[in-house]
């Protein structure tokens, strides 16, 4: 294991509206304020989305198993951003409910809002943390330098 220690910066509070790309929007967000490191909070409705609900097998690298949301899901959802490169990445954990279903998985492609949907941005200062490629894996994971 491995930890660093920072403090709470600036708070950033969303709002996005109904057909708004939520991934792009938190990205749009994170480079605007150059925000570098952040925990956020996402609650509201999806009108669409493809999420990761596990891998395949428990065999690396890990083969991805998808689910489309497909039509609108109320959202409860907790997530990190910490920069790849140049960009911000958004890793997104959540709760997707309609009805008597229930689906948890990793929010990675078509995210859209479907009415509103707010979101809750905690920068977190004082860490040295980056995304870089996990040869093993082959995907983006946090590394604190």
């Amino acid at each position: 294991m491995k930890y660093q220690i920072g403090n709470t910066g600036r708070i950033v509070v969303a709002k996005f509206d109904d057909h708004d790309d939520v991934l792009n929007n938190l990205n749009e967000i994170a480079k605007k304020e150059n925000i570098r490191s952040a925990v956020f909070w996402l609650v509201g409705g999806m009108r669409e989305g493809r999420i990761v609900v596990g891998p395949e097998t428990d065999e690396l690298p890990p083969k991805p198993v998808w689910k489309e949301l497909g039509e609108s899901h109320e959202l409860l959802g907790i997530g990190t951003i910490f920069w790849f490169n140049d960009e911000p990445k958004i890793h997104l954990h959540g709760a997707f409910g309609k009805k008597d279903m229930l689906k948890v998985g990793c929010l990675r492609e078509n995210a859209k809002t479907f009415l509103v949907l707010e979101a809750i941005i905690m920068e977190i200062d004082g860490v040295n943390a980056i995304r870089e490629i996990d040869p093993e894996i082959g995907i983006p994971l946090l590394k604190l330098l």
